[in-house]
């Protein structure tokens, strides 16, 4: 597991082709955008990469790198580690955590998990936080292995699109 520290074109292709399998509505981020979240000091945008999975799009036909392309293989997961400090503290928050379903099942998730709550500890954080629908089975399963509890709480969200208050 590793942090992005610069944007490239492989890291945008892979946010591109990992998000929709998180989820299936959300906007593509420019590369622009990719670049705000590398480059923000509140979000490191950590991957796994896998080159035990054979040739994948953007590798050679040999299963050796693509010219470019970093030799411990393609990203095939990716994490974003949230920290803030407010007035109780550092909190962290883990976001958009997809693993390539080419990929499942073989410790990358656990991996991400495991390398966020670390790099959060570093940072000071007291807890790290984060929301999963129930549909992930697996994925709620892993958390709860990796040493996450359900938390007893309310999460709410406000639509800022058109039609709300606001708009």
């Amino acid at each position: 597991m590793s942090a992005a520290l610069e944007v490239t074109d492989e890291l945008v292709g892979a946010v591109h082709r990992l998000l929709p399998q998180l989820s299936g509505g959300a906007r593509l981020p420019s590369g622009t955008e990719v670049d705000e979240i590398v480059s923000s000091p509140a979000t490191t945008l950590l991957v796994a990469r896998d080159n035990a999975l054979g040739p994948l799009e953007g590798q050679v036909a040999d299963g050796g790198p693509a010219p470019g392309e970093d030799p411990a293989g393609p990203i095939v997961g990716m994490l974003t580690l949230v920290t803030f400090r407010i007035p109780t503290g550092v909190r962290a928050w883990l976001e958009d955590v997809v693993v390539d379903a080419a990929a499942r099942g073989r410790g990358a998730g656990e991996a991400l998990t495991r390398a966020a709550v670390d790099l959060a500890r570093t940072r000071g954080a007291r807890t790290v936080d984060l929301t999963s629908r129930p549909s992930r089975e697996a994925a709620n399963l892993m958390y709860q292995k990796v040493g996450f509890e359900l938390r007893e709480t309310m999460v709410y969200r406000f639509p800022l699109g058109p039609g709300s208050w606001l708009s």
